[in-house]
C-alpha cells in the first residue's frame, strides 16, 4: 500500500511494510506490531529492530517536525517518533514515550555500534512536537510544546557515509501495539540557523 502525505516526498517502509492510514483530518496514523522497538542496548542485551519506520531518504539540509499524539491506552518504552536509519548499527529517533513510572517524555537514542539512550523533558500535555535537522554531516533534535519555540535536545553525527532513511515510527517493546498519529507534518529545505536559539 502507498501513502501519500502533502508536503512529503514519496513513503517507503525500512523493514518490511508495517500498519499505516491516514485519517480523515489527513494525519498519518501508524499501529506497532507487538513488542517492537529499536536499540542496540549498551550494556549487551540482544539488539532489537523489529519495528519499521515510515519516510523517505533524507536530503543533505532540512527540518522535519511532527506533532505526536498517542491514541488509547498506553505501555512502558511504547512511543511515536521521528527516526533516521541507515543499518542495525547507525539509527536515531526522537520519541514522544512512556516511562517505567507511567511519565510521558522525551526520549532519544542515537546508536553507532552502541544506543546512547537519553531521557529528556517531561511532557505534561497529550501531545508533543519533535523535529529532526539535518545540517551537513550533523543531525540536531529539538522539542516543542507549541510547534513554535523549540527546545534543543541534542547534537551529533551518524558514522555512515551513505544514504539515511528519515521517518515516522511507531514501538511497542512490552505492549500488543501503540498507536501513534503524527499531524502538523512540515518539511523544510533548510535548517535553523541557530539550532539553539528556539528558533
Amino acid at each position: 500500500m502507498t501513502l501519500t502525505v502533502a508536503g512529503l516526498p514519496a513513503l517507503s517502509w525500512t523493514n518490511g511494510e508495517g500498519d499505516a492510514s491516514l485519517d480523515t483530518d489527513g494525519a498519518l496514523v501508524l499501529r506497532s506490531a507487538p513488542g517492537v522497538d529499536w536499540t542496540n542496548d549498551a550494556l549487551g542485551a540482544e539488539p532489537q529492530h523489529a519495528a519499521t519506520s515510515l519516510g523517505f531518504e533524507a536530503p543533505d539540509e532540512f527540518t522535519l517536525s511532527a506533532r505526536i499524539t498517542i491514541v488509547g491506552a498506553r505501555t512502558t518504552f511504547d512511543a511515536g517518533a521521528l527516526a533516521l536509519w541507515s543499518d542495525p548499527d547507525h539509527w536515531a529517533k526522537i520519541c514522544f514515550e512512556n516511562s517505567p513510572q507511567g511519565e510521558t517524555m522525551i526520549v532519544t537514542v542515537v546508536t553507532n555500534g552502541w544506543s546512547d539512550d537519553v531521557n529528556s523533558t517531561a511532557v505534561a500535555g497529550e501531545a508533543a512536537f519533535v523535529r529532526v535537522t539535518r545540517v551537513g554531516p550533523g543531525w540536531a533534535f529539538h522539542s516543542s510544546d507549541d510547534g513554535v519555540e523549540w527546545r534543543f535536545v541534542r547534537q551529533f553525527r551518524l558514522e555512515v557515509d551513505g544514504p539515511v532513511h528519515v521517518g515516522f515510527l511507531a514501538q511497542a517493546p512490552q505492549g500488543e501495539t501503540c498507536e501513534a498519529r503524527f499531524d502538523r507534518i512540515a518539511l523544510g529545505e533548510t535548517a535553523p540557523a541557530d539550532l539553539r536559539d528556539g528558533s
